[in-house]
């Protein structure tokens, strides 16, 4: 019996994991003693060295023979092929193997290339193959067949109608599609969020769609509840009805784009404004019978409002906006353009930066009415402003400039085209804007060299330079100019000396308009100019000149290498071990700002709409065509009648006058000018000659080039200009001492542009 019992008690006493389990708190009955799951849960308690291998020890795992890119999960493999660019990768990896190519297809497939006709073809063909390997029907998530828009018909879309999983369909310019290809489409698609079906294409210009219908715009409020996303600008037949349906079924609404489409009036904007309060965009360009009640409620009844487009809205006035509640703030509003809205005046500008102060982007060209009142209002945005547009606003003046630079320092892109009151004082001020990109002054006839120079010196103001987590680098300091696009057409006053400076000082300028500019206006600068626009006047393609991309490198390589040889032509030969000489661009820049071509950047950028359209009317003023390229003095020259411009064009990209280049060895008749004559006694050498520099409309300045003869072989001159009255204020310059240099030619002009904004 002592013997049996000692075999009874020794497994409990081994049985430790057991007995420590049952005397738990858990209400679980104790396994019994002959439990076979115990069993082979139970580790090897045998005291022996060599022990009895369980199921544990005994099973075999098949990863250890895979190879480790084969032990991956498949998210890690998903998230490793969704880094692929390339289609051709993709289709690479679904042909590897089988496990690879389950976790590429929807990556290939989710949005299929359609961007030729044979791409489009096989994806057709794939589609409705009878037995695929995948359904590939139920992976395409976005069609986008703009780049066949041309062509693109009923037929082409209806093989695609069998994805009903699309999310994305952009259709832009496809304007030869009709209800029944489109209704195809978005029938089932209760996925889909996004419709693109809009008339107008960046390359094409037809600005309506005819074909697109109620029908349209009812299939896609009974089928597609979860759209957040509609342009039809363009669109022209679809009535206000099917819009207050759409509004009311499709309630997710976010952005909606109805460009152009002028027969929208205000009951359907207040469909959207009342039943999507999370409109984010809404464009309503050219909708003409749109009034001031809409417009209000889609701020009140909005909680989001971040884009509001209102140009061309012409029966729009000050109530739109006066009737906003003064006890909110719409601190979502980002962008604003209310464009050609005749009926605005200050009062509404007032209130919009009230109830809007985060305002990033304002647009208000052509809102004749507003004054500097409406600017002083725009300087509280203060750090916000990034982006103006005060085209075609007449009456705006130099204090509201001041004042708006003063307060908003980080503007990227004015536009002050056609604000005639401006002059060099409120551009100099511009030109500080540490920020700034672009600026457009077309046809800011009183501004100077004197604003051009202020663009171009801007770069030399010390910038603290920071690394990618905002920390100062210690002694790195940035003096590179922002400026990208620079518009200076019609600004007459211009010449070819500023503009030389600008292009050496603005590495990053991508685009320079100079339409109507007469310095510019030389057979030898016209390759690099873009070509005019085909459907231009005559007269308008004999004046333009805008400079864009590779154009503005070549221009500033054509100019530096002028103004190179003229230099070279007037220095004594140098010895014939003396070193070589430095290039002009370091007369014309402080070492530092001195670059290489290579460094420009010459990315090409669209123009802005209407930034260099030409006025018919009577032609500018061309140079001669027979104009040498660069003129060498080595014999004397003949003078230029009374009142006549000269025939050497060339020297003036040293320094050109207001109205022509250069006249040397001709005075011009009248009380207040010398009567000196070089080239008529046959020499080039005069004991004292008079350069008379005369914009139009002021007071002519007389720089009086003292040349002794000692000076005259090393190419320096003393420079000293008094004020005096001309009578002839167009004749362009007369009696210039060729022997100045370009620094001291610049100091007369930086002298005269001091002595004009001075008033003196």
């Amino acid at each position: 019996m002592q013997r049996v019992a000692s075999r009874n008690t020794a497994p409990t006493s081994r049985r430790n994991p057991a007995g420590s389990r049952s005397s738990s708190g858990s209400s679980s009955p104790v396994p019994a003693e002959n439990e076979e799951s115990d069993f082979f849960a139970a580790g090897n308690e045998s005291e022996s060295s060599l022990g009895v291998p369980n199921i544990q020890d005994m099973r075999v795992d098949d990863d250890a023979c895979l190879p480790p890119v084969q032990r991956l999960p498949n998210e890690i493999l998903i998230s490793i092929f969704a880094r692929l660019s390339s289609s051709a990768d993709l289709l690479r990896v679904m042909l590897t193997c089988k496990r690879w190519a389950r976790n590429a297809v929807d990556l290939l497939w989710h949005r299929p290339s359609c961007s030729t006709w044979e791409k489009h073809g096989k994806i057709c063909q794939t589609l409705s193959l009878p037995d695929p390997y995948f359904d590939y029907r139920h992976f395409v998530k976005r069609i986008n067949l703009a780049a066949l828009a041309p062509n693109v018909n009923d037929g082409t879309v209806m093989p695609l109608s069998d994805c009903n999983r699309v999310e994305r369909l952009t259709l832009t310019g496809c304007n030869k599609l009709t209800d029944t290809g489109l209704v195809a489409l978005i029938t089932n698609s209760r996925h889909l969020y996004s419709l693109d079906v809009s008339a107008q294409t960046p390359l094409s210009t037809v600005t309506s769609n005819d074909h697109i219908t109620d029908a349209s715009i009812n299939a896609l409020a009974e089928n597609c509840p979860q759209l957040q996303g509609l342009n039809i600008s363009g669109c022209q037949r679809i009535s206000n009805d099917s819009l207050i349906r759409l509004a009311k079924s499709c309630r997710y609404i976010r952005r909606l784009k109805l460009n152009d489409c002028n027969q929208v009036q205000d009951d359907a904007v207040f469909a959207f404004a009342e039943n999507c309060p999370n409109i984010l965009e809404i464009d309503l360009n050219q909708c003409r019978l749109v009034t001031n009640a809409p417009v209000t409620a889609l701020f009140t009844h909005g909680t989001a409002l971040r884009e509001l487009r209102l140009a061309n809205c012409e029966l729009l006035d000050d109530e739109a906006f006066l009737a906003l509640p003064s006890n909110r703030t719409f601190d979502h509003l980002r962008i604003l353009d209310i464009s050609n809205s005749m009926g605005i005046t200050d009062r509404a500008i007032e209130k919009i930066i009230e109830v809007a102060p985060r305002l990033r982007n304002l647009v208000l060209q052509k809102c004749r009415n507003l004054t500097d009142a409406a600017v002083y209002a725009i300087s509280k945005l203060g750090k916000n402003l990034h982006f103006l547009h005060l085209g075609h606003c007449g009456h705006i003046t130099d204090d509201g400039v001041k004042r708006l630079v003063a307060s908003c320092n980080r503007i990227r892109y004015i536009d002050l085209g056609c604000c005639t009151n401006l002059t060099d004082d409120s551009v100099s001020k511009l030109a500080i804007l540490p920020k700034l990109k672009r600026i457009g002054l077309v046809k800011c006839a009183n501004i100077t060299d004197a604003s051009v120079i202020a663009l171009a010196n801007a770069n030399r103001r010390p910038r603290v330079r920071r690394d990618a987590q905002g920390n100062l680098i210690q002694d790195q300091v940035s003096t590179m100019s922002s400026l990208e696009r620079v518009h200076l057409s019609y600004c007459t006053n211009l010449t070819q000396a500023s503009i030389i400076r600008l292009l050496n000082s603005c590495p990053r300028l991508t685009h320079l308009s100079l339409t109507g500019v007469q310095a510019f206006l030389r057979e030898d600068l016209e390759q690099f100019s873009r070509p005019a626009p085909s459907e231009f006047t005559e007269h308008q393609r004999s004046v333009f000149c805008v400079f864009s991309g590779q154009g503005v490198v070549n221009l500033r390589k054509h100019l530096n290498v002028l103004a190179q040889s003229f230099q070279e032509s007037r220095e004594p030969s140098a010895p014939r071990n003396a070193p070589p000489a430095a290039p002009v661009t370091s007369q014309l820049l402080p070492p530092e700002l001195a670059f290489a071509d290579g460094d420009a950047d010459v990315a090409e950028m669209e123009d802005e709409e209407g930034d260099d359209v030409v006025p018919d009317g009577p032609a500018v003023a061309q140079p001669p065509a027979s104009n040498p390229v660069i003129p060498v003095v080595q014999q004397p020259i003949p003078a230029a009648a009374p009142g006549e411009d000269d025939q050497f064009g060339p020297f003036s990209f040293i320094y050109a006058p207001r109205y022509g280049p250069l006249s040397i060895g001709a005075s011009p008749a009248g009380p207040s000018s010398a009567t000196t004559n070089a080239a008529s006694s046959g020499t080039s050498t005069a004991s004292a000659s008079q350069a008379t520099i005369v914009p139009a409309g002021h007071p002519a300045l007389q720089a009086q080039v003292s040349n002794q003869s000692a000076a005259g072989a090393s190419g320096t001159a003393a420079v000293t200009t008094t004020a005096a009255t001309n009578s002839h204020p167009h004749v362009p310059l007369a009696h210039l001492d060729i022997t100045a240099t370009p620094e001291q030619i610049e100091q007369a002009l930086e002298q005269q542009n001091g002595a004009l904004s001075s008033g003196t």
